[in-house]
This record gives structure tokens, C-alpha cells and sequence, in this order.
């Protein structure tokens, strides 16, 4: 893996670099409206692994899914109860992680074999546009090394990650 860079988060070619390095199996570090998110393909085991390895994460530690829509989010679970679409009506996008039966779409690595996934919708135009761009869910815990705190700008998690992200 080559040298980790800090680009320009907003700019639309950053954003669609991004989302290549993603569909190739990649990781990238993205804003969210909390901290800086370590993304890899939600469905794609082998990138999730990637996320595990670069922040020495024990794999019993189950990652949040990011998504761009609530259709997005309920293709992921078993069933949505009504409660829970209110809910997303009124809170998403927004800090607000809903955590349901998933379904078979979802590896159980991202999941730590647990039979829920934890889902939330972020409030960040890049972070959205780089989910919607992918066409596909964002599994993202925060960008840092386990156990440390977690990253709120793009030099910690350089400082953090560097080398490990793509």
C-alpha cells in the first residue's frame, strides 16, 4: 500500500476517487457529521477485513453500516417495523445508529456473527455522496486505531492510520 494522502474531502473528483478505490476493494477515510469514518464495502468481506486489520480491531467488535437512504437501510434488515421508519423519517439523516435482525446481504464479519446490524444514515454531504456515488453500504467504525480516540479531522487520522488507507 502506498503513502496515505489528505485531499480535499469536497471535491467531487476526490469523492469519485474514493468510491473507485471502494468498488477495488479498498478502504478510505471519510467525514461524517461526528468523526472521520474508516469505509470499506459493506458487502464485500475481503474490504471489511481491511478495515479490521488497519485498526487492529478484534473481529467480536461488530462496525456500523453507513448508508445514503432509507430504502438502502431496510434492504439491509429482516423487516422494518413502522416504529423504526418513523424514526428515520425524523432523524436522518443524523447521529441516530438503529440496530435491527439483518438479513443475508450483510457478512457476518461486519457483524462480528451477531444477527443484527447497527445502521445509520450520516449528515455529511461528502460521506452521503461518496455512499450514493458507491450505490452501495459503507461499513465505517471511526478512523483510528482501536482503543484510541476517535478522529475528528483528516491529520489524526493521517497520523493514526498512515499507510494503512488507501
Amino acid at each position: 500500500m502506498s503513502k496515505s494522502k489528505i485531499v480535499a474531502a469536497n471535491d467531487p473528483s476526490n469523492i469519485q476517487k474514493a468510491v473507485e478505490i471502494l468498488i477495488a476493494g479498498g478502504i478510505v477515510a471519510f467525514p461524517t457529521e461526528t468523526v472521520y469514518g474508516l469505509g470499506a464495502d459493506a458487502l464485500n468481506p475481503l474490504a471489511v477485513a481491511r478495515v479490521f486489520e488497519a485498526k487492529s480491531r478484534p473481529q467480536f467488535d461488530p462496525l456500523i453500516v453507513h448508508v445514503a437512504s432509507m430504502a438502502q437501510a431496510i434492504s439491509l434488515w429482516k423487516e422494518t417495523p413502522e416504529a423504526v421508519l418513523r424514526l428515520m423519517k425524523e432523524y436522518w439523516p443524523g447521529p441516530l445508529t438503529l440496530v435491527l435482525p439483518k438479513n443475508d446481504k450483510i457478512p457476518d464479519l461486519v457483524t462480528a456473527g451477531l444477527p443484527t446490524v447497527a445502521v445509520r444514515m450520516p449528515k455529511n454531504e461528502v460521506a452521503l455522496k461518496l455512499i450514493q456515488l458507491l450505490g452501495r453500504p459503507v461499513a465505517a467504525p471511526s478512523a483510528n486505531l482501536f482503543g484510541y480516540t476517535s478522529a475528528t479531522t483528516a491529520l489524526a487520522v493521517s497520523e493514526d492510520l498512515e499507510g494503512k488507507v488507501d
